[in-house]
Parts: C-alpha cells; structure tokens; sequence
C-alpha cells in the first residue's frame, strides 16, 4: 500500500506492507534508527516517538495510523549541529549511561515538556513511567529535564 508520512518536517510516499508498524517504516525505510525496538509489545519505551505532540510507542502503531499525523523522532532534537537544551542536560546530569533507553527517554521528556513547560518531579516521574532505564534509577533523568527547565 502506498502511505504519505511526514517525519521530522519532511514529506514521504513509501510503499509498504499494510501490517507494517510505525517503527519498522521509520527504521528500515527512512534509516532513521534512533527508536529501538526492546520489546515489541509496548512495554519499554526504547521505541518512543512524538507524534501529534504525545509520546506514543511506535511498535504499537500500524505505519498507515501515522498518516495525517505530526511525527518527532529523536534525530530531530539536535539542530544545525546544535543539541537540543534536553539533550545537553541528559549528559551534563549523567542521565546517559548505556543509552539504550536514552532515544525513548528523550523523546518522552521532549513530549511533556511541549506540553508542560514546568511540570513538577511527580509529573516528570508519570511521563517517564512507560521507560525502562535498568542504569540511571531515573533520578538522573529527573535532574536532567529540571536542568532543561532553567536553561529555556
């Protein structure tokens, strides 16, 4: 089937299988290889992307759900070279360690933070509850996106 996909500002016409998943197109079709697949069943986040202005699990999306929809992934944090203010208070606070995680990580802080501009250390905790880090014990992170905050 032929699915129009707009990623990162950018417009494609692909032709894929229609069971195919969100995270197979953005992986396999567009090389954009920053959304890991951990679990395939929505459990740990390593997949998330932003679209329409919410976290969702890309391994939970069928690529035609996507169509009409503004999609983020990570490769679209950092800019003209530049890391996005997240992405410098995840190294400056230790929240990277292995960094499998971290893609996900990102772009569910990226998410709430669109939404929520200040949001407390509990709404902070909620919006990462979908994201498995077996490193940092999430406290790092935590840190990391309070740095975002005071660096806007």
């Amino acid at each position: 089937m032929e699915l129009s996909i707009t990623v990162n500002d950018i417009a494609y016409k692909l032709d894929v299988n229609p069971r195919m998943r969100l995270l197979d197109v953005l992986r396999e079709n567009l090389g954009l290889t920053g959304a890991k697949e951990g679990c395939g069943e929505g459990e740990c986040g390593a997949c998330t992307i932003i679209m329409d202005g919410l976290a969702i699990n890309s391994c939970m999306v069928l690529a035609h759900q996507a169509r009409g929809k503004k999609i983020i992934t990570v490769e679209a944090l950092a800019q003209d070279g530049e890391l996005d203010r997240l992405q410098e208070a995840f190294i400056n606070n230790g929240a990277v360690q292995c960094g499998y995680c971290t893609p996900g990580m990102l772009m569910s802080c990226k998410a709430l933070l669109m939404n929520n501009p200040n949001p407390t250390d509990e709404e902070i905790r909620i919006a990462i509850e979908g994201n498995l880090c077996r490193c940092t014990g999430y406290i790092k992170i935590v840190q990391a996106v309070k740095e975002a905050i005071q660096n806007q």
